[in-house]
C-alpha cells in the first residue's frame, strides 16, 4: 500500500488517506472511503485540486472486506453483522442471549498486527439489538497472508463468540429451612424474583421443604420432572459442602457434583451438580440480597442451557471480587 497526493481528476478508485471536509467544516468523505468518478467531480467542485490517497497493491485486502470476512467467521448463534465506517464490523444480538467467549483465541488474534477484536464479557447476558463484539482492521488494508492466518484459526478452532439464545428461560426453586420450608420462601422469594427478572427469566415451579436429606431429595426429584433450565436451592443455612443435607440429597437424587467452592465474593460456598443435563445449584446467602453475587454470573449460561464446567467456575476468579 502506497500513499501519495494526486490530482482529484485521477483519484477515482483510490482510497482516501484522510477525512475530507467542506469549507464550512462539514464532513464530505471519511478516511478510508473509496472514491468514485462522481466523488472526484464533487471534490473538484468543492475547490480541491489534490487529494491524499492510497491504493491496494498485490497481496493486500481492503479493510472493509477483511473485517467482513473475519466477522462472518468469529461469531455464531443469534448474531447480526453490520459493517461500519473505517474498517470496522460490529456484531449485534438478535434476541436475548448468553455470550460465550473463547478468551484464549481472542488473545491470540489480538496479538497479530492486522486486526483486533473486542467482545462483551464471557457469560454475560445481552439484550436484543445490543452490540456484543467489534472487529477493527489496520488502516486501509492488510496483507492477505495475515488475513488467511486469522481466518484459518477461526475455522480450525471454531468461533470466538457464541450467542446462545435464552428462550423460555424458567428455573425451579427449592426453599429449605431447618424447621419450616415456608420460612425460607418468605425470606427469599422477593429477591429471587428480582434477580431472575434481570435476565428475563421466571420461576417455573417452586417447593418449600424442611432441610433434611430425604425431604430435599424427594423435592428435587419432583422439580426435575418439570425439566427446568436449572434448580436453585435457597437455604437459610450455611452448608458444609457435598456432605451437608442438600449435598447428600443431590447425590441421592443421582447428581454428579461438578464443583464446590467458587472463586467469587459474595458466593464462595456455591455447590453445583448435574442430574443429566439439569444443573442444581445451592448458594447459601446469595438470595438474601439482590446485590451481585455468584448467581448473577452463572444464570445467563444456565438459562441458555449451556453446561457450565467446574473449570469454567474456577476461571471466574479473575473479576470474581464483586463487592
Amino acid at each position: 500500500m502506497r500513499a501519495q497526493t494526486v490530482d482529484v481528476r485521477q483519484s477515482s478508485g483510490r482510497i482516501l488517506c484522510s477525512t475530507v471536509f467542506r469549507s464550512g467544516g462539514r464532513k464530505l468523505f471519511a478516511k478510508g472511503h473509496i472514491l468514485s468518478e462522481e466523488d472526484a467531480r464533487l471534490l473538484e467542485t468543492e475547490g480541491l485540486g489534490e487529494v491524499w490517497v492510497t491504493e491496494l497493491e498485490e497481496g493486500e485486502v481492503g479493510e472493509d472486506d477483511a473485517v467482513s470476512q473475519v466477522a462472518s467467521e468469529m461469531g455464531c448463534g443469534c448474531v447480526e453483522i453490520r459493517l461500519a465506517a473505517g474498517g470496522r464490523a460490529n456484531l449485534f444480538a438478535t434476541e436475548r442471549c448468553c455470550l460465550l467467549v473463547d478468551d484464549e483465541m481472542l488473545r491470540q488474534i489480538n496479538c497479530t498486527s492486522s486486526m483486533v477484536i473486542a467482545t462483551n464479557l464471557n457469560f454475560s447476558c445481552a439484550a436484543p439489538g445490543q452490540r456484543i463484539a467489534t472487529v477493527k482492521s489496520a488502516p486501509f488494508a492488510i496483507a492477505s497472508g495475515q488475513l488467511e492466518t486469522v481466518i484459518g484459526m477461526l475455522r480450525e478452532r471454531g468461533p470466538i463468540l457464541q450467542a446462545r439464545p435464552m428462550r423460555s428461560p424458567a428455573v425451579a426453586v427449592l426453599y429449605t429451612d431447618l424447621s419450616h420450608g415456608e420460612r425460607a420462601r418468605q425470606l427469599f422469594e422477593s429477591v429471587m424474583r428480582q434477580r431472575l427478572e434481570r435476565f428475563g427469566a421466571g420461576v417455573r415451579f417452586a417447593l418449600s421443604v424442611v432441610e433434611e436429606e430425604a425431604a430435599v431429595a424427594r423435592a428435587l426429584q419432583h422439580l426435575l420432572r418439570a425439566n427446568p433450565a436449572g434448580i436453585l436451592v435457597a437455604s437459610t443455612t450455611a452448608p458444609a459442602g457435598p456432605d451437608d443435607a442438600v449435598g447428600r440429597a443431590m447425590i441421592q437424587t443421582g447428581c454428579h457434583i461438578e464443583k464446590f467452592l467458587a472463586p467469587v465474593e459474595p458466593g464462595n460456598l456455591m455447590l453445583m451438580g448435574y442430574k443429566d443435563d439439569i444443573p442444581i445449584i445451592s448458594a447459601p446467602g446469595c438470595f438474601r440480597s439482590a446485590k451481585p453475587n455468584v448467581i448473577d454470573l452463572i444464570l445467563p449460561p444456565m438459562l441458555s442451557r449451556y453446561r457450565i464446567s467446574g473449570w469454567e467456575i474456577a476461571c471466574l476468579g479473575h473479576g470474581g471480587l464483586l463487592g
